[in-house]
């Protein structure tokens, strides 16, 4: 890499190129004469990586506005350019939505703005339009207030500007902004509020849940302190300031307009339901970027002005953003942020709510663990213990975590100790023994060790928690297979069973074929034992035989899967088939997952038939204190997601196929029918057309074209013959899962709770056995080796028990994850809710199943 790029990259950072030095001016004087002596023969370069660089590197955009200001007294034209890409770009983002282009051009126009390089005016012109729009989307006759995901994040965006420039626009154009301020403040009069309901990381008390602040409303408030403050943010470089002498030289530019795009028409037939539909779409496109952890005591991030945890916030979601393939250097640049304060729980809290975030994290989990995982190297003195002191308050308050952020957790957790030797001081834990099997606590150590041996092995797991051996009773079991006809409990199985499982085995190992044994099937076997046991017997067998590895297993589904769909052709022998895998590996919870997945990839079991085995009596009973069943139907939800997400795809690229084919089929046929209209000579008689050979070859690439259309519109009407179908099914599973849920939990829940509250769900034993869901985390950190003080207050809970009965509890979890389910699906139940509300969410199914449901699909009670 040239040596001006290399400058350009590292401004700001403690690196070879600036000698190690860390002061902003030095650099920027440094970076500037490179870029001055390059200006004249690489000015194309330097302008597309300049810009690449202030949007992929935001948090040193001030950085970057001070050396165009610098650039702008040398060369007009250049910095000219700039503006006009930084405009083409900005609208590009507009109209296509792109959320994190806005917003960091919108920062980028600020600090051009503060070097002199953008008129106040343009950027005031830049906030009012984008005000404008957001208070005609809200607007409840002119506008579409089910897109105010929309609206609401153009005013964040205004808003989130305002700590890099609204000292200079507070200067230079008073007037101005305060006409933009007044016109936020009447945004905020005229919005609904937003609630979190739904997304919240901890089980609320929903009747509560409007009291708080909305991400939106608190950046107001914060605003308003830093303009009462006069403008002043620590944690902003201001490096102009530095040349504002030589920066008033320069010739201030204007912006070009810019518009923004209509909002979607409002259905023809206005309902809750339309109404619902579009605000999910909406707030899928335009998602809030973070919602606050808040895990740590307020004496770790009080010495913090509310601004500046804001900025650092965006300054750590910008890296993870922009680094989320280089994990090295994510927790490098999130090491080394220009601020003068150290903030190692802010970005601790930062990582976590993002790994938490609901509906989903911006990336997959795995990244956040990689970037946790370096950040404990890269500060070895300081982060291990912020995360440990973080792992210790959610496990304080894991009772009222939500019940996707609790799978989360344990998945991060247990991968995290996996990279550090199994480490963990269980001793502190060890109480959870004396707990009910039920509680969240004892349920959360038993399910990181359970992913603990997945990820070793169970001797070493056993090894790592010498320190409370009692936990080894929580560890899952250590036998392997649970072999039918193993022969080692004659008692059990009959002989005849045990040799014609032997003779299958033979079959099997004599290389037979599937219709081989399906005929020795229907031949020997059925007709004298029967469904029930011939079932039994082959399945329990050909698992037996593909138990070795993962290898085994696909093997033997690819050779004998056809003997299976002999023998299980209709759902009810499906279930029963699953339940013989479930008896097969009743001791591994993981090979019981892998294996109901495989069979429902190769067609061998149906998403219904899994719906009715995970909610059948045995696995009904396990739904509070084991994710097994809710593994397999993860599993097999996601699955059938992912069929539907891969048929649009497949769908989309075809239309565009289409659409290309069509044009090369026209263009093929418009050039045969020129060549055609020709008037050519032959032996000097005039003739029409072009010369045979030509013609013939033109002829041929017509009908090529044309057959290569066609044969992309039936490939075209196939797919979506099977998107159609998929459809279909995905109601069907839908319909089956939460008549499935709604029937359990209308048989469990207390008529108590009838008035559709948690807090009076979990408050049914009365006086003190309540478990207090809005209690905030009451650790007591030691500053030495951030553990807890106390533990004799867990979120409510005592050390010596757990205060809500198991009954209660089973409906709790259940709930949790009725509100998970609608929540990651929810753009696939939208398109089915006049069906599920006709036939499942009705009047007479719970209340609580149905808050349930609609808190997962945001579908608030006041647009029922």
């Amino acid at each position: 890499m040239s040596s001006w790029r290399n400058l350009l990259l590292r401004i700001g950072d403690k690196s070879s190129e600036y000698s190690s030095s860390s002061d902003f001016k030095d650099h920027i004087e440094t970076c500037f004469g490179a870029l001055r002596r390059e200006l004249g023969h690489s000015s194309a370069e330097i302008l597309s990586f300049l810009l690449q660089c202030a949007e992929q590197l935001p948090h040193k955009i001030p950085l970057y506005g001070t050396l165009i200001g610098l650039l702008n007294l040398e060369d007009e034209d250049f910095v000219k350019k700039i503006v006009e890409n930084t405009q083409n770009s900005f609208q590009d983002a507009l109209d296509s939505g792109n959320c994190d282009g806005i917003r960091i051009l919108m920062r980028f126009l600020t600090a051009l703005m503060c070097s002199k390089v953008l008129q106040p005016t343009s950027l005031v012109v830049v906030f009012e339009t984008l005000l404008s729009s957001a208070a005609i989307t809200v607007d409840e006759e002119k506008g579409n207030p089910s897109w105010q995901a929309r609206a609401d994040f153009y005013v964040i965006c205004i808003l989130s500007c305002l700590p890099w420039g609204g000292a200079e626009l507070a200067e230079q154009v008073p007037e101005e902004i305060e006409r933009v301020l007044v016109g936020v403040q009447a945004y905020l009069s005229i919005r609904r509020h937003t609630s979190d309901s739904g997304l919240s990381f901890f089980e609320d008390d929903e009747s509560g849940g409007d009291v708080e602040k909305d991400f939106l409303e608190d950046l107001w408030e914060r605003i308003q302190v830093l303009s009462s403050n006069g403008w002043k943010v620590e944690s902003v470089p201001r490096p102009h300031l530095s040349f504002e002498a030589q920066l008033v030289a320069g010739k201030s530019h204007e912006f070009g307009p810019i518009s923004c795009p209509e909002q979607p028409e409002l259905p023809s037939t206005i309902s809750a339901v339309a109404y619902g539909k579009q605000k999910h779409d909406a707030e899928l496109k335009y998602p809030q970027r973070m919602r606050r952890l808040n895990i740590f005591p307020a004496s770790k991030t009080e010495d913090l002005q509310p601004i500046d945890r804001f900025v650092v916030e965006e300054y750590l979601l910008d890296v993870l953003l922009f680094f989320n393939g280089c994990r090295k250097e994510c927790a490098a640049f999130m090491v080394g942020l220009p601020v003068p304060f150290r903030y190692e729980y802010l970005m601790a809290e930062t990582i976590f709510s993002q790994l938490l975030l609901l509906p989903q994290p911006p990336f997959k989990p795995i990244y956040y663990t990689l970037v946790i995982m370096d950040l404990c190297k890269a500060l070895p003195g300081a982060f291990p213990a912020v995360v440990a002191g973080a792992v210790r308050a959610l496990f304080d308050k894991i009772a009222d975590l939500d019940m996707e952020c609790r799978t989360r957790l344990i998945l991060w957790f247990s991968h995290h100790l996996s990279n550090f030797q199994f480490i963990w001081p269980w001793e502190e834990w060890a109480y959870v023994l004396d707990l009910p099997k039920w509680a969240p606590q004892r349920v959360f150590v038993q399910e990181v060790l359970e992913r603990e041996v997945r990820l070793s092995y169970w001797d070493k797991i056993k090894q790592s928690i010498e320190n409370a051996p009692a936990l080894e009773e929580l560890l899952p079991p250590k036998g392997g297979p649970n072999f039918k006809y193993s022969g080692a409990d004659d008692q059990e199985k009959t002989e005849q069973e045990q040799a014609l499982s032997a003779e299958l085995s033979n079959k099997v190992k004599g290389r037979q074929t599937a219709r081989e044994i399906i005929l020795w099937i229907e031949e020997t076997v059925y007709p004298i034992h029967g469904q029930e046991i011939t079932l039994s017997v082959v399945i329990q067998t050909l698992l037996d035989i593909g138990s070795k590895s993962f290898t085994h297993l696909i093997t033997v589904l690819e050779r004998y899967g056809q003997v299976m769909a002999k023998l299980c052709s209709d759902q009810d022998k499906q279930v029963m088939l699953i339940s013989e895998v479930g008896s097969y590996w009743k001791n591994n919870a993981q090979m019981t997952a892998i294996t109901i997945d495989r069979m429902m990839g190769y067609r061998l079991i149906s998403n219904l038939a899994i719906v009715r085995w995970v909610f059948s009596p045995e696995n009904i009973e396990q739904f509070h204190i084991s994710d097994r069943p809710w593994e397999v139907l993860r599993n097999a939800v996601s699955k059938t997601y992912n069929r539907i997400t891969d048929l649009r795809k497949e769908i989309s690229s075809l239309k565009k196929s289409v659409v290309s084919a069509e044009e090369a089929a026209s263009k093929a046929k418009a050039d045969l029918e020129t060549a055609e209209s020709k008037l050519t000579l032959v032996e000097g008689e005039p003739v029409l057309g072009e010369n045979p050979t030509k013609l013939k070859h033109l002829k041929s690439v017509a009908e090529k074209t044309k057959e290569e259309t066609v044969s992309m519109h039936d490939s075209l009407e196939a797919k979506e013959a099977l998107f159609a179908r998929a459809l279909d099914e995905n109601e069907v599973l839908f319909l089956s899962l939460y008549k499935n849920f709604s029937n359990v939990l209308m048989e469990r829940l207390p008529d108590a709770s009838r008035d559709g509250t948690l807090q009076s769900l979990k408050s049914v034993n009365g006086d003190s056995m309540a478990v207090d869901i809005e209690e905030p985390s009451t650790m007591e950190v030691d500053d030495e080796n951030e553990r807890p003080k106390k533990s004799q207050s867990n979120g409510g809970k005592t050390t010596n028990g757990y205060n809500v009965r198991e009954k209660e509890q089973w409906c709790l979890s259940t709930l949790g994850y009725v509100k998970a389910f609608s929540r990651q699906y929810a753009s696939e139940i939208w398109p089915h809710i006049e069906k599920l509300d006709a036939e499942v969410f009705t009047e007479d199914a719970h209340p609580l199943f149905r808050k349930a449901v609609y808190s997962g699909l945001r579908r608030l009670s006041n647009e029922l």
